[in-house]
């Protein structure tokens, strides 16, 4: 049977928050391997500011790509391409509706995560933020970082566990180093013995970050 080149296209995306119109900022929301938008649209209730709408898409079968982000990135294919076309179908509507890329923040837990961290090195620009939890860039031991732009000041949030099964410790310090390089405000938080989850620090960090950055 044919691989479908665009497994995530046309898919469902669910909506929490005011009006794109009437909203502050807006948060494209990426849900984890086995996951959903519904899952990942449940982190809009643990933070304060009512005035951020959320946009969390679905991707196919529960997942982005099938295989760990450290595989070659060709084996991952055509998910994460077909996942970084939904982001952008995501950022074309917003422009449309008069919200820049410097009112829209990336966020992912895990794969999600590692989807934020990737598209966004690939199109830099200032966000109002990329937060990533649980996760890191995308691709194989030594490949090649040498991403162009800049990220103009965008506050960036990486947090991981130090021992995290899905998630090495050194590509998170890899990623953040990619992300100081370029331009960003880095504020990584590792948590010992955590595990591949989300803990409290990490959602009053976002909570604080999403109160305090303003158009």
């Amino acid at each position: 049977m044919q691989q479908n080149p665009d497994p995530h296209a046309n898919n469902t995306v669910l909506r929490a928050g005011p009006a794109l119109v009437a909203a502050r900022l807006v948060a494209i929301l990426l849900h984890g391997r086995g996951a959903g938008a519904e899952d990942i649209l449940e982190l809009s209730r643990e933070f304060s500011p009512t005035d951020v709408a959320y946009l969390a898409p679905q991707a196919s079968e529960q997942t982005w790509y099938p295989y760990s982000f450290l595989a070659p990135i060709e084996q991952n294919e055509p998910g994460i391409s077909s996942a970084f076309r939904v982001i952008t179908g995501l950022l074309q509507e917003l422009q449309q509706q008069n919200v820049p890329s410097d009112r829209v923040v990336l966020m992912g837990f895990s794969q999600g995560a590692c989807l934020a961290l990737e598209f966004a090195v690939r199109h830099p620009r200032r966000y109002a933020a990329v937060v990533a939890l649980s996760g890191g860039l995308i691709g194989p031991p030594s490949t090649p970082r040498n991403y162009s732009g800049s990220f103009d000041g965008t506050p960036a949030f990486v947090g991981c566990s130090d021992v995290d099964a899905h998630i090495p410790l050194d590509r998170v310090h890899e990623s953040s180093a990619v992300f100081r390089r370029m331009g960003a405000t880095v504020d990584e938080r590792i948590y010992p013995r955590m595990g591949h989850t989300v803990n409290r620090d990490e959602l009053d960090a976002v909570d604080a970050l999403l109160s305090q950055t303003s158009q």
